[in-house]
């Protein structure tokens, strides 16, 4: 018998073999932890890719303000 607890994404039972534990810490302090389950892990990793690649915007210098 092997143990399952649901997905904190998804709440969906899922055994400890597959789960993965997404951790958030913060300034040596955990802020966040959650269980995932495969899918609710890739979907959070491509969520994390795509809000921390750096924009290709380019900014004018009409925008840089020099005090």
């Amino acid at each position: 018998m092997f143990n399952s607890e649901p997905c904190d994404g998804c709440s969906q039972s899922i055994s400890d073999a597959l789960s993965r534990t997404v951790r958030l810490i913060v300034d040596q302090k955990d802020v966040d932890s959650q269980r995932l389950c495969p899918g609710c892990f890739a979907s959070w990793i491509s969520r994390y890719e795509s809000e921390m690649q750096i924009s290709q915007q380019v900014i004018g210098t009409d925008e840089i303000i020099v005090d």
